[in-house]
């Protein structure tokens, strides 16, 4: 599932193609929005909110494009001259002059008022990569959920805006933090630590692809325990672990190391 730091990426690439130019093409591909058409509307900015993407578009009234690239979704940025993307994996096609920005299996697309935003992501905690980052209101929430394990409660967007599945096993790593530890039993001090690392992770990683927690970008050496289930700890040799977590199965794996996550 694509983390916070992608989606803000995906964010600044389609404000640079989008934000400022008026639509000539509006092309949704989606039942509940088929018969919307923008065209003739100016694109006036794109955010990033958590793991959502908000289009804001105005005229009467201004109107928002929410998308969602749940787990399979991504965009792409093509010349206006590029032939229009046909597939059934395409969702939507907004377009200039200049440029054609695809949606390809997104997992939500749908258009609200702008001023009614918050219908959509007024749920979410402080955005780990937003200008309302709150260091205290996130670990005010973590620490709110005492019973529930921190790996979980690391997921819930509610929480803190942004983290997926590789950057909370490798933050709960780099603090020595098993998975399956009650948040409310992680000191306050130590949660904001384990805050604030997420926060940097992500922070590092958003201007480029691929996603590095090592500081070593080469092939195999980027995380030090995502996706390595079965392969040496980098620290201490012991086999690295993997399990389900959480409530959606197949979507929620964790990974850890049994020694240095005690």
């Amino acid at each position: 599932m694509p983390e916070g730091d992608v989606v803000w990426w995906t964010a600044r690439r389609l404000n640079e193609a989008l934000a400022g130019r008026k639509l000539t093409v509006s092309d949704f591909r989606v039942p509940r929005f088929a018969t919307t058409d923008l065209t003739g509307r100016e694109v006036l900015e794109v955010v990033a909110r958590g793991k959502h993407l908000l289009i804001r578009v105005g005229g009467v009234p201004p109107l928002t494009v929410h998308t969602h690239l749940r787990m399979e979704g991504s965009w792409r940025v093509r010349p206006a001259a590029a032939r229009r993307p046909a597939g059934h994996q395409v969702r939507l096609v907004l377009g200039n002059e200049s440029w054609q920005a695809t949606g390809y299996q997104l997992g939500v697309v749908e258009v609200v008022r702008t001023a009614q935003e918050n219908r959509v992501t007024g749920h979410l905690g402080p955005d780990l990569l937003g200008p309302d980052w709150d260091p205290d209101e996130a670990v005010r929430r973590l620490r709110a959920t005492a019973d529930r394990p921190v790996g979980e409660a690391l997921l819930d967007q509610r929480n803190l805006a942004g983290i997926g599945n590789l950057y909370k096993s490798e933050v709960l790593f780099l603090r020595g933090v098993h998975p399956w530890l009650p948040a409310g039993e992680l000191p306050e001090e130590a949660t904001a630590r384990l805050v604030e690392l997420a926060r940097r992770l992500l922070d590092a990683n958003k201007n480029r692809v691929g996603q590095v927690t090592t500081g070593i970008a080469g092939r195999g050496s980027e995380t030090w325990v995502y996706g390595r289930r079965g392969l040496p700890c980098r620290r201490c040799g012991t086999r690295i672990r993997s399990a389900e977590q959480g409530a959606e199965p197949g979507e929620r794996i964790t990974y850890w190391c049994p020694h240095c996550q005690r």
